[in-house]
């Protein structure tokens, strides 16, 4: 098959490479009809996660299943489907709880947490490809409606429409509640697209770039550019002075500045001072252990210094980690069906397979209008 296989930093190229197979009775074979580019995949292509030379990208997968194990008895040939970028048993202690985000058994390494195509995430290829082994499909795959309507919506549904709800829902709002987001990427915009569709009174998303802020506008947002002058401020002066109720870090490691600077903190300390006192902050932007690419000693060691000591002294409540995408995804989808949500709105640009090399080139610049990529492997 097909597949988009890391070369190296900033090096992809689609190659052809062994057809995935059932491994398990309860492996399921998916044809891919789309996998997204997210910004979490920038980290290895930039080289500052490691990730080995061979790897096929894309942890944001649907298709049809083509192919099941003996022992699937829900999921069957022919199913439409999206594919939760977290690999769960099902079964260990944590999948039992609902934190399918830190399955105890689908990573050989021994970490909680497993998926496709991503670093330290277990040997699971990706789905930028023409097709994807899924393990444990009778548990990890949610179904759709057969046909292809709502293609660019349902995309959304592996990861960061969930990951974006998850943020907010780790922030605590409750409607009528106000809240800003750190971050108009994917992520950030699902987040502000999230936080409308939970009743919250004021929603405010900070960035740099006008096309993202856009967007955030398009979804019920005030956009706040980070370019045009402090973001604290001027959210406190569009809150009459209070701040907001909750958070939304959606940047992550790589957070700059609005002159490029890169600073870790950056995004985590905005928020401790815009938040009001007791109020809380849902983390999904991406952190990592080792940064060997960071901007000082610090920072290569996974060690971001931030103003904790404020945000002990406003008792701010904090949520963290990945999102366990079931535990969302089956409402998310069915807010899709009834026409309450519309997260494909983003959608910049949907592209052959083989427009993936220029693809990852064009998002990891920031090109204006490069805001979301979808890769269709059967397009010509």
């Amino acid at each position: 098959m097909k597949a988009v296989v890391y070369k190296g930093p900033r090096e992809v190229a689609v190659e052809n490479v062994d057809d995935p197979r059932i491994e398990h009775p309860l492996d399921a074979i998916i044809r891919i009809t789309t996998s997204n580019i997210c910004g979490s995949d920038l980290h290895p292509y930039e080289g500052r996660a490691p990730m080995d030379e061979g790897m096929v990208f894309g942890h944001e997968n649907m298709g049809v299943v083509v192919e099941v194990g003996s022992g699937l008895n829900r999921i069957s040939v022919g199913d439409r489907v999206s594919v939760p970028f977290n690999i769960a048993c099902g079964t260990c202690r944590n999948c039992n709880r609902g934190y399918t985000s830190a399955c105890l058994r689908a990573n050989p390494s021994g970490n909680p947490g497993a998926g496709y195509g991503y670093p330290k995430m277990g040997p699971y290829w990706g789905g930028q490809a023409e097709f994807l082994r899924v393990p444990w499909a009778d548990f990890n795959l949610l179904k759709l409606p057969e046909g292809n309507e709502w293609e660019t919506d349902f995309t959304m549904l592996s990861d960061i429409f969930p990951t974006g709800y998850h943020g907010v829902e780790m922030s605590g709002l409750r409607p009528g509640e106000t809240i800003a987001i750190f971050g108009a990427g994917p992520v950030g915009l699902m987040a502000a697209h999230s936080a409308v569709l939970r009743g919250a009174s004021q929603v405010f998303v900070a960035d740099k770039e006008p096309d993202r802020l856009a967007l955030a506008e398009s979804y019920g947002a005030t956009p706040v550019s980070i370019a045009d002058g402090d973001p604290v401020q001027a959210i406190v002066d569009a809150t009459d002075g209070f701040g907001v109720d909750r958070g939304v870090e959606a940047v992550g490691f790589q957070a700059h500045d609005a002159t490029g600077q890169e600073h870790p903190e950056l995004a985590l300390d905005n928020l401790v001072s815009v938040v009001r006192a007791t109020g809380g902050i849902g983390i999904v932007g991406v952190y990592v252990p080792e940064d060997p690419g960071a901007a000082d000693e610090r920072a290569k060691q996974g060690r971001v210094s931030w103003d904790f000591g404020a945000a002990w002294e406003k008792g701010i409540a904090f949520g963290t980690g990945q999102c366990p995408v079931k535990r969302y995804n089956i409402e998310l989808r069915d807010l899709i069906i009834r026409g309450t949500a519309h997260p494909g709105a983003i959608v910049s640009h949907e592209l052959p397979l083989d427009q993936a090399p220029d693809a990852f080139a064009h998002f990891d610049a920031r090109d204006d209008g490069w805001t979301k990529v979808l890769l269709h492997p059967e397009a010509a």
